[in-house]
């Protein structure tokens, strides 16, 4: 059949664009045919007008997807292609044969306001859980805590920190000993008794001056803050007793499970990207707790107050870790040393007016 007949059976022109031959970037302006079911590309060329370019069946051509306003391509099987602006007539054509899809992503941008309008109800969503949910999750979570967690978490913790910072205690034992033998006194009047907290002496390294309680009643005390202290050893007894305080009021837990929580938001938002959770259970997810809000400082600073009051130390003994960290490290700003200690000034006066105000009325201490 010759070329003329077969244009006389009810050709129908598609779109116009440019052909380019295989693996060339040479274009020749050109019009796309369709010849009774199949697509032929014609030279729009005056001297070469209506020369056959390409030929080829519809389930042998590939057509690209619509993205925008970017050039469709139909790849022709000798890999020549042929490249038009006319989107929508690309689209008249493939809904003509029944293959009316336009492309995924030419969609999105079809429903672009309902993408945002999903996205904006996301964000509300997400601020809701995260401002009402999470804390009523979070407590049930502390709640409902086997033991076996926090021990998990403390031992994961301080053999990180042992590995890659602290070195062992350089404090001569007779000074271990008395700084223990305090620690008991305060401990004595906490919750669970001495037994449940044991004190661990560490060179704190790059951290310096510092302790912190683990969530299972584990303490770590460094040599850099013993020093720092100056013979006071009840200003270590305080700070001893602050970090009990963490422990008693599970700031740890909550804190861990917060930022669990935070995670699952984005999870639950993004999918799946990891084993995130289970790492923060488990892969010394304690380092992440050891950084608290400024209602669980305030929480443990009275707390101390309480415990040194109980063991009969000078209750404001705390207020003069901070005149050091002023004094001594320079720190008169709404930060400390590290972040697990915000606030010093603020800190300093509400212990000084906690403990003025207990001896006034004569309150009992927790325990």
């Amino acid at each position: 059949m010759s070329m003329d007949s077969t244009l006389a059976s009810d050709p129908q022109t598609i779109a116009t664009g440019v052909w380019h031959p295989p693996h060339s970037s040479r274009e020749v302006p050109s019009r796309l045919m369709d010849i009774g079911g199949s697509l032929m590309v014609l030279s729009s060329e005056e001297d070469e007008e209506d020369k056959r370019l390409a030929w080829g069946i519809r389930s042998d051509i590939e057509v690209s997807p619509r993205v925008g306003s970017i050039p469709r391509r139909i790849v022709f099987g000798n890999e020549s292609v042929f490249e038009t602006c006319d989107n929508d007539a690309v689209d008249a054509y493939l809904r003509s044969r029944g293959e009316g899809r336009s492309g995924f992503v030419h969609g999105l941008e079809i429903v672009r306001p309902r993408l945002i309008a999903f996205a904006l109800a996301t964000i509300v969503l997400a601020s809701v859980i995260y401002r009402y949910a999470l804390p009523i999750l979070v407590e049930v979570a502390v709640l409902a805590t086997p033991p076996v967690v926090p021990e998990m978490m403390s031992a994961g913790t301080l053999k990180t920190l042992d590995q890659v910072t602290f070195g062992p205690s350089k404090l001569p034992a007779a000074q271990q000993t008395e700084i223990r033998n305090d620690f008991a006194t305060i401990a004595a009047n906490a919750e669970g008794g001495a037994g449940r907290y044991h004190l661990n002496f560490r060179d704190g390294g790059l951290i310096g001056p510092n302790a912190f309680a683990l969530p299972d009643g584990n303490l770590v005390l460094t040599d850099q803050l013993v020093e720092l202290a100056g013979g006071d050893k009840e200003l270590i007894a305080a700070v001893l007793g602050h970090e009990i305080g963490h422990v008693e009021y599970r700031h740890s837990l909550r804190q861990l499970y917060r930022a669990a929580g935070v995670a699952g938001l984005v999870l639950l938002i993004a999918g799946d990207v990891g084993s995130g959770i289970q790492d923060l259970l488990t892969q010394g997810g304690g380092l992440l707790a050891l950084s608290y809000s400024r209602e669980a400082e305030a929480q443990a600073d009275r707390r101390s107050v309480e415990l040194m009051q109980a063991a009969g130390m000078d209750p404001t003994a705390l207020s003069r870790f901070f005149d050091i960290l002023e004094t001594k490290l320079g720190d008169h700003s709404s930060t400390s040393m590290l972040s697990t200690h915000p606030g010093t000034p603020e800190r300093k006066q509400a212990i000084l007016d906690y403990a003025s105000e207990l001896k006034e009325k004569g309150t009992k201490p927790k325990g």
